[in-house]
């Protein structure tokens, strides 16, 4: 049953390359919510629906199942979540259930169990809800989630063009209406009726149903239909740029999610994670690839952001997968590495450096206090861990189910 529990998180929610499973079922995903989405639309065509026979219908109830089995299993193996292990079962279950995927996994669900208990002339409004599985590509879609991030992280941004978009319009809403308002009462008669003429104008988008005769009321028109283009590209300008920053990076760099998910980090708060992402580096090693020969001078720690490490101990093996972290000790003690690592499968570390470390630990004495605390439990700890890894690493990886000599077998 552990082993099951393993394969199905490296096959739903593990980001490593190269698993041939995952591939396939996330492809199988994708494949089928594109396919729930085109029954969706064509099930509001009323010739469609009822030359289909029924078997249309009968493929969401099918799609329905998929995706209700899916959300399970997701929860089934949230608590191998390398930031949600510590919390239990059921408290890493509940953590997981309210994060925006899941969240969007559920929406997914809702239409399968909804047909179950609405009456027959609400059922039409489920293709709405069906639509809503488009939601999850973003999963899967790199280009989706750069843009996601691209409009969250300029929200402050954005909200305040909306604001000048308003301003403007009522600005333009209240000069027409004064304009205009005697010679078109039923046109400019109040500002909110002007208000409209302005929406249309500013967006450039011009009806005609509403049209200032007066001069003045014309050269209103010309200074607002020319302020719209600007309007345009205040929003557009904003999320461009900040979406060509997130394509541009999106080949494994440190972002804020990457650093939160190490369980070293998870407790911290956004400025402290940002403030360690700005210190770290990324590095991408291929399978077999050594990372930290034993002997060697310390001149970094890492922390693993996807894939499998394996570290030769003197007398055992053992690997780490998401979210551990090795090699600090021997960094903080200025020591020579304890233990040869290696990567098991293709693998992304995040590498913080001997001089990051330092201003990291000057200037947040609240993380230097965390990584010298866990730097002398591993001391502690006694020569099983030989320096390098603590006790943490190998209950992680036990919980995955996975030998301590796995790698010398």
């Amino acid at each position: 049953m552990a082993s099951l529990k393993t394969d199905l998180y490296r096959w739903l929610e593990d980001s490593r390359d190269g698993d041939v499973v995952a591939r396939w079922i996330n492809a199988a995903l994708i494949l089928l919510v594109l396919v729930t989405v085109a029954i969706s639309v064509l099930e509001t065509v009323p010739g469609i629906d009822a030359a289909s026979g029924g078997w249309l219908a009968d493929v969401q109830m099918v799609a329905g199942l998929v995706f209700l089995g899916e959300y399970l299993a997701r929860l089934y193996v949230a608590d191998l979540h390398p930031p949600l292990r510590r919390h239990g079962p059921v408290a890493a279950r509940l953590r997981y259930a309210v994060q925006p995927m899941a969240l969007i996994d559920l929406l997914a669900v809702l239409p399968l169990l909804l047909v179950l208990v609405l009456p027959v002339s609400a059922l039409p409004a489920l293709a709405v809800l069906r639509l809503l599985r488009f939601l999850k590509l973003v999963r899967y879609s790199p280009a989706l989630r750069s843009l996601v991030s691209a409009v969250v992280g300029e929200r402050r941004a954005l909200l305040g063009s909306l604001f000048i978009v308003c301003g403007v319009i009522l600005v333009a809403s209240t000069l027409m209406y004064m304009v205009e308002h005697d010679v078109q009462p039923d046109v400019f008669g109040s500002i909110p009726l002007a208000a409209w003429w302005a929406v249309t104008t500013a967006t450039t988008t011009g009806y005609g149903d509403a049209v200032p005769v007066t001069p003045l009321g014309r050269l209103i028109a010309a200074v607002v239909m020319m302020t719209g283009y600007a309007l345009l590209a205040l929003p557009v300008g904003i999320i461009a740029s900040a979406f060509a920053r997130e394509v541009h990076s999106r080949d494994f760099v440190v972002t804020w999610s990457m650093v939160s998910r190490v369980p070293l980090f998870e407790d911290l708060n956004a400025a402290e994670v940002a403030e360690i992402a700005k210190l770290l580096r990324s590095h991408t090693v291929l399978a077999g690839e050594v990372i930290a020969e034993r002997g060697d001078a310390a001149h970094c720690m890492y922390f693993v952001a996807a894939g499998e490490v394996q570290v030769d101990l003197p007398t055992e093996t053992v690997r780490l997968g998401e979210g551990a972290f090795f090699g600090e000790l021997a960094l903080l003690r200025q020591r020579r590495r304890a233990a040869t690592v290696r990567a098991v499968t293709r693998t992304q570390l995040l590498v913080l450096d001997a001089g990051a470390l330092r201003q990291l630990l000057l200037r947040n004495p609240h993380i230097a206090a965390r990584i010298e605390r866990e730097a002398a439990s591993r001391e502690a700890w006694g020569q099983r861990s030989a320096g390098d890894i603590a006790e943490e690493e190998l209950t992680q990886a036990e919980a995955l189910d996975i030998p301590p000599d796995a790698g010398s077998r």
